[in-house]
C-alpha cells in the first residue's frame, strides 16, 4: 500500500497521494507556487501517524472556475420567478511529495536543557519577576545567561526577560 496523507486546506480535508491532482477552494498563491498544507494524518506504511511531523508539498497548477450552478426561485400564483447562479472559484493543485520534512523530535538536543538547569541559581523556579530582578544583580554572568536561556526556551515571561537582559548588560 502506498503512503497517503490527510491534509486540511480551506477548512476542508482531503486524502491525497503523491502525484495526485485535485481541485480545492481558491488559494491566494500564484500559479507555479508551492504550498505546504496542514497535515492531519500520514498513513500507508504500517500504523497511521495521528501527530505527524512530516510535510506535504503541493504545487499550484492553475486557477479555474467550477461548473455553473443555476438557482431558481418561484412562488405560485404570483408570477414571481427569479433566476441566478454562480461559478465557484477553484484552484487545481498537484501533490509533489509526502514526508519530505525531517522529524522534529530528532532535531531537539537532549543534553542542553540539563546543562542549563544545573547552572540556574537556587530557588529560581519559584521566584517572581520582582524577586528575580532584585536577585539578578548578585548572580554570576553564567547564572544570568543560564536563567535568560531558560526563560527564552520555556515560559518567556516578558518582565523576567527584561530584568535578566538588564542584569546581563551590567555584567
Amino acid at each position: 500500500m502506498s503512503s497517503y496523507a490527510i491534509i486540511s486546506l480551506g477548512g476542508k480535508q482531503y486524502r491525497v497521494q503523491e502525484g495526485e491532482r485535485l481541485l480545492v477552494d481558491r488559494l491566494r498563491a500564484d500559479e507555479g507556487a508551492t504550498v505546504e498544507p496542514r497535515v492531519l494524518l500520514v498513513g500507508g506504511n504500517g500504523a497511521p501517524d495521528l501527530a505527524p511531523s512530516t510535510k506535504v508539498t503541493a504545487r499550484v497548477v492553475g486557477h479555474e472556475l467550477g461548473e455553473k450552478i443555476r438557482i431558481g426561485k418561484y412562488r405560485r400564483r404570483t408570477g414571481y420567478r427569479k433566476h441566478t447562479g454562480h461559478r465557484s472559484r477553484l484552484t487545481r493543485i498537484e501533490i509533489e511529495s509526502i514526508g519530505a520534512g525531517a522529524k522534529r523530535a530528532t532535531k531537539k538536543p537532549t543534553a542542553a536543557p540539563t546543562k542549563t538547569e544545573a547552572v540556574l541559581p537556587e530557588g529560581y523556579a519559584s521566584m517572581t519577576i520582582a524577586q528575580l530582578s532584585e536577585a539578578a544583580g548578585g548572580w554570576s554572568r553564567e547564572q544570568v545567561e543560564a536563567a535568560l536561556e531558560h526563560e527564552r526556551s520555556g515560559k518567556a515571561r516578558k518582565g523576567a526577560l527584561a530584568a535578566l537582559e538588564a542584569a546581563l548588560e551590567e555584567k
